[in-house]
Order: C-alpha cells, then sequence, then structure tokens
C-alpha cells in the first residue's frame, strides 16, 4: 500500500513539474515573444524581459529577436542616368517593431530577409537611376574647391613667369548636387515605407560599393592610363626645357668665363711685352755693344747643336765672339 502511494505521489510530482514547465515560459532582454493558441495569437506581444505564464499544452510561444539586424544584399547592376553601369552592393540594418505583424506577413528572420531584399533592390535602382555616377561616388564638392584653387595658384606663377609642373588630369571635375550619403537617405526612405506593413523598422542604408561593369571597367582604366601618361609626357617635356635652360646658362657662364680670363691675359701679355721692350730699349740705348754680344748668343743658341757642322772663313763676322779677345776687339 505504502508502495502504491509512493508512485502515486511520485507520478503527481512529476505531472506537476510537467504542468509547471509548460506554463511558464523566459523573455530574454533581446526578445521578444507572441503567444498563440492553436496557431492563432492571443493578446499583444510581450517585450518585457522576464518571467511569463501562459496555458499549458494549449498555447505556445513564439520568440521574435528585437535587437537590431543586418542585412547584406547581392550586388547588382544599376544604370545610372548618365548612362553608366555599374554594379552596385548594399548593405542596411534592421529591427522588428511589431513581432504579431512580422510573424503574421514574413513568418520569421528568413522570409524578413527576402522581403527586405527585393524592396531594398527595388529602392536602391530607383534612386540611382535617377541620378548621375558622380552623386554615388563622392559626397561633397571638397575636390573642386581644391581643384578651383589649384588652378588659381597655377595662374598667378604663369603671371609670374615662374616655372611650375602641372599635374592636373584633364577635363572638368562634375558638380554633386546631392551626394552619396543623401543617396543612402533616400533609398532608405523609400524602403521604408514598404517594409513598414511588415512590421520592420529600417534604421539605415549605406552604399558599401560601387564598381564598374565588366564591360566598361577596361575602358575606363585605359582613360585612366592615357591621361597619366600624357600627365608623365608633359612632366618629361618641362624637365627636357629646364634641362636646355641649365646647360644654356652653363655654356654662358663658361663663354664670360673664358673671355674675362683671355683678356686678362692678353693684357699681362701686353704688360710683359712692354715690359721688355723697354729693357731691350734700355739696353741698346745704354750699349750697343752688349746688345750686339746678347743678339749673337741667341743666334748661336739657335744656331749650333752636337751635331752641327759648319764651314766658314776664320775671318766671318758670325764668329766675332766665339774667337779669344773681349768686346773690344
Amino acid at each position: 500500500m505504502k508502495k502504491n502511494t509512493l508512485v502515486i505521489f511520485l507520478a503527481i510530482l512529476l505531472g506537476g513539474a510537467v504542468v509547471l514547465k509548460n506554463s511558464v515560459y523566459i523573455l530574454n532582454p533581446g526578445q521578444q515573444a507572441v503567444i498563440t493558441q492553436f496557431g492563432k495569437p492571443i493578446g499583444s506581444p510581450k517585450t518585457n524581459a522576464g518571467l511569463g505564464f501562459k496555458t499549458p499544452f494549449v498555447q505556445k510561444v513564439r520568440y521574435v529577436d528585437k535587437r537590431i539586424l543586418n542585412w547584406d544584399g547581392i550586388p547588382k547592376q544599376v544604370t545610372t542616368k548618365d548612362k553608366k553601369f555599374i554594379k552596385v552592393d548594399t548593405t542596411a540594418r534592421w529591427q522588428v517593431m511589431n513581432a504579431l505583424t512580422f510573424l503574421q506577413t514574413v513568418q520569421g528572420e528568413r522570409g524578413a530577409q527576402f522581403k527586405i531584399g527585393a524592396i531594398l533592390d527595388s529602392a536602391t535602382k530607383n534612386v540611382i537611376s535617377r541620378h548621375n555616377l558622380v552623386e554615388a561616388v563622392r559626397n561633397s564638392n571638397l575636390i573642386e574647391s581644391k581643384i578651383r584653387q589649384k588652378r588659381k595658384e597655377i595662374s598667378e606663377k604663369r603671371a609670374k613667369g615662374e616655372t611650375f609642373i602641372e599635374d592636373e588630369l584633364s577635363g572638368e571635375v562634375e558638380r554633386i548636387d546631392v551626394g552619396r550619403e543623401n543617396l543612402s537617405l533616400l533609398i532608405a526612405k523609400d524602403a521604408s515605407k514598404g517594409l513598414e506593413k511588415f512590421g520592420i523598422k529600417l534604421i539605415d542604408v549605406q552604399l558599401k560599393r560601387i564598381s564598374y561593369d565588366k564591360s566598361v571597367e577596361r575602358k575606363v582604366y585605359e582613360r585612366m592610363v592615357s591621361e597619366r601618361k600624357k600627365i608623365a609626357e608633359k612632366i618629361r617635356s618641362i624637365g627636357q626645357g629646364e634641362k636646355a635652360k641649365i646647360e644654356g646658362r652653363l655654356t654662358k657662364d663658361l663663354q664670360k668665363i673664358e673671355s674675362e680670363a683671355y683678356r686678362k691675359a692678353q693684357a699681362i701679355r701686353g704688360v710683359a711685352e712692354a715690359k721688355s721692350i723697354a729693357i731691350y730699349a734700355k739696353s741698346i740705348k745704354g750699349g750697343s755693344d752688349f746688345y750686339e754680344f746678347i743678339r749673337s748668343m741667341e743666334a748661336y743658341k739657335n744656331t749650333f747643336s752636337n751635331k752641327s757642322k759648319f764651314l766658314l772663313s776664320s775671318e766671318s763676322k758670325f764668329l766675332k765672339f766665339l774667337k779669344n779677345g773681349s768686346l773690344a776687339d
């Protein structure tokens, strides 16, 4: 008898535990829940974290994430207003604002990702196709302001005759009116309208990556290479011009130095010759015999050598100073 009583007690205790387990649910801070009874929702969604109660075995709890979630799309081909074929890769953040509507329409997170993708892709194409490519690439006109300032500096240098290297790309920089950030806001605004009916709030949208389609990418790179080559040729030409100027200045300076040196040399030579003539004149004036002796010695030096042979008369005046005697003889 006692044994049967113990079994019944344990059965009741076990049954109570099962009933209690199916009557209580725990809601975490990052979750919200919808109570359903035979598949139909009961009451409003539960959003406060903590312990909750439901009818056991009859009611069920469906949990929905209430944190901010991420959506990452697949790059899609879009044609811009100026007929550029590009691929746009977008990403977005979203949050479930109405768990009941969310479950009734998209069933869960997988269905939500599909709906978000379809609506965002459509909104992205609509917004991008209404604007030029530059609006999706740049976010401000800062580059235009810098180029305008640089051109002003170049004009001032050209007016002053200064040498400079102009490495600016050819062509004009297009001005933007909307910009990349505002395009993202427009996409988010268009997509939000379509997602509200699914109980989804779109937090923001970002244009993660924009690239040319393969059909035009090669042509764009070729144009970039061509412009850089053009700049390189321009810089090379300026360098050759500067080289010619420097070589010209060097030649001019060298000719000036050589001319000045030749002038000084001629002046020194003139002074030396004048002094030499003065000395000769003085020697001639002071004694004709000494001058005759000097000139004869120079003649001997220039005429005689170790192998010289002459047949001269002993009475020859050329040998006058080789004979024994003095100048008076």
